[in-house]
């Protein structure tokens, strides 16, 4: 259901995984809830019922994950995400939605979340996804993927009128073929066969792409390098 996304996180401590639920509709707040609570390892620290409210929340309580709904009143699931990832850098962002919507799929991404999960998605897979993204996963399905790589083709080319903005970090020659990889919608494994090098390898190439960016995501990754014209995708 997942697919690796930053270098995989040291192993968790005791401490459970502490969720913030946002969604307006309080039926689907209490299903998450319940499904949530129901294992040891996770902890709903709290709930919220629109976008500003999350952004308060999340900046009290700093939660681990937050599944948030992409359409709320007051304010949007993706402009609370922006807020948050820029106050909480650390919390990890599942956007919840009833469609894949290229345009919600993609500004998602770039305002700093890590997953796009359905509403239609079984409750019993959730707690799966929050450790998923908890422990440096993304949650993009390969249906998603293939949706990402065509906005970021569409982005490339708006972006070659645009003088690239200096200075950008220097990526090494190995590094930049596994974010062409990336960006191409592969996943840790299959990097590792297309380069033949493991899969330890590539995440720590990852971990250095993302270090020498100063970014949190696999796809936060292949943005920037879009936009800073690093990598032209067709």
């Amino acid at each position: 259901m997942t697919e690796p996304d930053e270098a995989t996180r040291p192993a968790r401590s005791g401490d459970p995984i502490r969720v913030l639920i946002v969604d307006d509709h309080a039926l689907i707040r209490r299903s998450l809830e319940m499904a949530l609570s129901a294992e040891t390892d996770i902890e709903v620290v709290g709930e919220a019922s629109d976008g500003q409210e999350a952004v308060e929340l999340a900046d009290r309580l700093t939660p681990d994950v937050m599944l948030m709904d992409v359409r709320m009143p007051r304010r949007s699931g993706i402009e609370a995400a922006r807020a948050i990832k820029a106050s909480v850098p650390s919390t990890r962002i599942i956007m919840l939605t009833v469609s894949d919507e290229e345009e919600d799929l993609f500004e998602a991404i770039k305002a700093g979340a890590t997953g796009y999960l359905l509403k239609n998605v079984q409750l019993d897979e959730v707690p799966e996804a929050v450790r998923g993204v908890h422990e440096g996963q993304s949650l993009i399905n390969p249906a998603m993927a293939a949706k990402l790589i065509t906005e970021f083709a569409n982005m490339s080319r708006k972006e070659a009128e645009r003088p690239p903005q200096l200075p950008v970090p220097r990526l090494t020659d190995r590094e930049m073929e596994v974010l062409r990889l990336v960006a191409k919608g592969m996943n840790n494994r299959e990097i590792a066969k297309q380069l033949f090098i493991s899969e330890n390898t590539v995440k720590n190439h990852v971990r250095n792409i993302l270090d020498k960016l100063q970014l949190h995501s696999r796809m936060e990754a292949v943005v920037y390098a879009v936009r800073e014209r690093m990598l032209e995708i067709t």
